[in-house]
């Protein structure tokens, strides 16, 4: 359901939520390590996140990347939302031409009867859940952010 790339993007989230701060940055470098994220892949992954301001990145010999918000702030939503966009959440699950591609239409398929409440709950627990939920599980000591 969720790429490699949203997957990657909410796990270098959750990591940069526990090790950096305002006042130390991480690099790409020690994100890609530790995490076993390609670097050339995480630093474009980084890059967009910046750029839609869930973190904040400085350049330089102390640069890295840091959350540019309190994690509390941050849903998990927000992050699928810039990496996938919402199409899971909008369009007809498994692609059937009678749903026109938007489950708002009225010709539904007969998979919405069943899927829709799990993807409308899905949605909730996305928006719901905050990168500082899933901040304080975590034990730094152990690589529980590893595959």
């Amino acid at each position: 359901m969720l790429s490699n790339t949203c997957k990657y993007a909410i796990r270098a989230v959750i990591y940069l939520s526990i090790n950096a701060s305002e006042k130390r940055k991480i690099g790409i470098k020690a994100v890609s390590e530790d995490l076993q994220i390609p670097s050339p892949f995480l630093g474009k992954i980084l890059q967009l996140l910046s750029k839609k301001k869930i973190l904040m990145s400085t350049k330089g010999p102390n640069g890295g990347f840091c959350l540019s918000k309190i994690a509390d702030d941050i849903s998990v939503l927000d992050i699928v939302k810039i990496i996938d966009g919402l199409d899971f959440f909008e369009n007809c699950i498994v692609g059937i031409k009678i749903c026109s591609g938007s489950i708002k239409n009225k010709n539904k398929c007969p998979f919405h009867d069943k899927l829709d409440p799990i993807r409308d709950e899905l949605f909730k627990q996305f928006k719901t859940l905050t990168i500082g939920s899933f901040k304080d599980g975590f034990d730094p000591k152990k690589n529980l952010l590893d595959l």
